[in-house]
């Protein structure tokens, strides 16, 4: 299958640095297939970064990059965003780019939308499209499945174009008087009925999700949740975890450096130092400018993020623009209502840092500096989730258990910390440190006094 060729279009809102004028804005033939130097770190690493993002996210989208326009403008035109005379320069540059479609790294407007496409040679879509289109090329489950077609139709729903509002409905009075109903019309009753199905069908799989939730939660087994940007690494982590401490084996989710390879949550149990167990959560990566009907669209499946009791932050260690990545988190959260949850901070792909960085990072004891796809710091990070931990506390007793409880002894061999065994006669005197749900199974053999 041929790629399509891709115009992309970046607009930068703000006063304009010198040398670079409206008119100026760099129009760059980039080969196909063509591999692009890490982002610089100087004082345009922010911009540069998000321009590779961008990138990204186009390449993930399965199109070849075939141009690219930059623009610096004070403030947005209304009726193409970009203005009359850089709309000509498109049209030049996607004409001799011979581009399939122009991608814009911002939302346009329906009334923007439909100028831009009367006006280029080329199909035109913008940031939210090209994120939702990501979204349907990865959703594997029924349940990613519909909540991708939510988010795409209702952001289709207001784009709708016809001949205008009066050829598309009936009425009464001069000039609203028009042949019936118009494929426009039935267009938009068709999207309604078909999103009110699919919010019920979503709604029927958030109830499903609640009563697995209630039978988990009937045995105290907490739940933490890794979250943060796309392309963190938070799937190599939970991937690392699992195979560390699995208490089955797991399949294993997939790795890919392209955006939001995961967007179906994966849960799988995992032991901690402590002994006490904890069902850990894969969840979709999060991004700038994250469109709102995502966020609605996908609330069935992040409610694994609701309903953890500590948060992972997995952070890019690497990443120029890693702080402001965290506050892209930080506002999604927020969101989701979720920001108040204990959270550890995690930098992953420390590998990647100098080394006088990383040992600056692992002597900030907020923060777990990792390395999930070389194994390094894992130890510590169970520690710290081990630590936060509120539900199912780890407490210390002397228990004797008579040897002939085989089962007892096994459970707790399984599942609590034996600092010291003696044995006296049939009786096994031991001190452990375990959850509070396991010793209250076994209470009977405490030792008095």
């Amino acid at each position: 299958m041929v790629s399509e060729r891709a115009l992309l279009v970046t607009v930068d809102f703000g006063p304009g640095r010198r040398g670079v004028s409206r008119g100026a804005a760099q129009a760059r033939e980039v080969a196909a297939g063509a591999g692009r130097a890490a982002t610089p770190r100087n004082s345009d690493e922010g911009q540069d970064s998000q321009r590779e993002e961008f990138r990204e996210l186009v390449t993930s989208a399965g199109a070849t990059v075939a141009a690219e326009v930059e623009q610096r403008r004070p403030k947005a035109d209304p009726a193409t965003l970009v203005g009359s005379g850089k709309v000509e320069e498109l049209a030049g540059t996607a004409a001799s780019a011979q581009a399939d479609v122009a991608i814009f790294d911002h939302d346009l407007s329906p009334t923007q939308l439909r100028n831009l496409e009367d006006a280029l040679p080329c199909r035109v879509i913008d940031r939210t499209q090209l994120i939702l289109d990501i979204f349907a090329r990865h959703a594997r489950t029924r349940e990613g499945q519909l909540q991708v077609e939510l988010a795409q139709l209702e952001y289709t729903l207001p784009r709708l174009t016809g001949r205008g509002k009066a050829m598309s409905q009936l009425g009464g009075g001069i000039g609203t008087r028009g042949p019936g109903e118009t494929q426009l019309e039935t267009d938009r009753r068709r999207i309604q009925r078909r999103v009110q199905q699919l919010r019920g069908e979503l709604e029927a799989v958030r109830r499903i999700r609640a009563q697995q939730r209630q039978r988990r939660e009937s045995v105290p087994v907490p739940a933490v949740a890794l979250v943060g940007y796309t392309n963190a690494g938070k799937s190599t982590l939970f991937n690392a975890l699992t195979e560390m401490r699995g208490q089955t084996k797991a399949t294993p989710v997939l790795e890919s450096a392209r955006m939001f390879a995961t967007l179906d949550p994966k849960l799988s149990a995992i032991q901690l130092p402590s002994r006490r167990k904890v069902l850990l959560s894969d969840t979709v990566g999060f991004i700038r400018d994250l469109p709102h009907t995502l966020v609605t669209s996908f609330r069935a499946t992040l409610e694994e993020v609701r309903k953890a009791e500590v948060l992972v932050h997995v952070r890019d260690a690497s990443s120029a623009t890693r702080d402001e990545q965290k506050a892209e988190v930080e506002k999604v959260l927020d969101e989701l209502e979720v920001l108040g949850k204990p959270r550890i901070e995690v930098l992953n792909k420390a590998d990647l840092l100098p080394e006088e960085e990383r040992a600056a990072l692992s002597a900030d004891a907020g923060l777990v500096a990792v390395s999930a796809k070389d194994r390094i710091g894992l130890e510590a990070l169970l520690e710290r989730i081990d630590a936060e931990l509120v539900q199912d506390p780890i407490l210390e007793q002397r228990l004797r258990v008579p040897q002939s409880e085989g089962d007892a002894l096994a459970a707790l061999e399984a599942g609590a910390v034996i600092h010291d065994r003696v044995y006296q006669g049939n009786l096994v005197s031991m001190t452990v440190a375990a959850p509070a749900s396991l010793l209250g199974r076994y209470r009977r053999f405490r030792e008095k006094g």
